[in-house]
């Protein structure tokens, strides 16, 4: 189950940029998954709570799963969203979008602001 791994590392990830940030909490974790990157966000989002309940730091924080739809290039120019075979030449396409998992932002609370 790498949905674990993804999960953790979510948490590791907000928790490194939160206490550099000076945080006393996170309220919110945004998180771009890719519909390419074979995970299932709603078992991230599961286990990311399940990681983080323990923490004071996380206390009431979510995770926001945003997908990312696939995107493709191919060698002959077209760009698109066709990512198994050029609509335009039949090659198959390099794929340039969608199978990325990033966190892009977090929403903290920080002490006397």
């Amino acid at each position: 189950m790498h949905e674990y791994s993804i999960a953790y590392d979510i948490y590791t990830t907000a928790r490194r940029a939160a206490l550099e940030n000076k945080a006393n909490l996170v309220k919110r974790i945004h998180v771009d998954i890719g519909e390419m990157a074979l995970v299932n966000p709603e078992q991230v989002e599961f286990l990311f709570l399940a990681i983080s309940e323990d923490d004071p730091l996380f206390k009431g924080a979510t995770l926001d799963c945003r997908p990312v739809v696939p995107k493709a290039r191919c060698v002959c120019g077209y760009e698109g969203d066709e990512v198994f075979v050029c609509p335009t030449c039949g090659a198959m396409p390099e794929l340039t979008q969608g199978r990325e998992i990033v966190v892009t932002s977090l929403e903290i609370d920080v002490d006397g602001a």
